[in-house]
Order: C-alpha cells, then structure tokens, then sequence
C-alpha cells in the first residue's frame, strides 16, 4: 500500500501539523512555491505554555487561523503528517476551525 501525500497550493495551502513529546507545531505552507506562509509553535517565547498537552494545541491552532486569516487565507488543506487524527492533532484541527479555517 502506497503513502498519499498531501500537496497544497496557493489556492488551498497545506496546514501540516507536527508534535512532539515537549510541543506542537502548525504551518501553512504553499508547496507549489516552496514556502511557509504561516506559523505557530508552542517554542515561541511570547506564548509561556507547555506544549505536551491539548490545551497547548487548542491555542496553536487558534493562533495559526488567526494568523492566516490576517494574511487572507480561508481554506486550506489539513496534513496530520501520518499522526491520528486524535488528542492534540484534533484539539488543534478543532480550534483552527472554530478560528475561521475551512477543510
């Protein structure tokens, strides 16, 4: 069984999602450019949250809709980047969502 890859252009760019033990990231990313044109992390200093919890991921998400919807972006695609669609990769996808994402 082969791996589908999730591509995203200027039209519907590509919201990937990466977590890790200590924190979460979320990037909308044009792949047809070649460039990322919005992100969040739980590693910046202005935001003080641990990011191993849903919590964490709720407000990255809030924070990377926000972001894109400044830079007129609506509708994007989402990539879980071969997570589970599950705890925090939901709590995220949820809050970009109620942010004002569409996918």
């Amino acid at each position: 069984m082969q791996k589908r890859k999730v591509i995203g252009n200027a039209q519907r760019p590509r919201l990937s999602v990466f977590r890790s033990l200590k924190g979460i990231t979320a990037q909308v990313i044009d792949d047809v450019a070649g460039k990322t044109l919005v992100a969040a992390s739980t590693a910046e200093k202005e935001l003080k949250v641990y990011g191993g919890n849903i919590a964490a991921a709720k407000t990255i998400g809030k924070l990377v809709a926000e972001r894109a919807i400044l830079k007129g972006i609506k509708k994007v695609v989402f990539d879980r980047g071969g997570k589970l669609y599950h705890g925090r990769v939901k709590a995220l996808a949820d809050a970009a969502r109620e942010g004002g994402l569409e996918f």
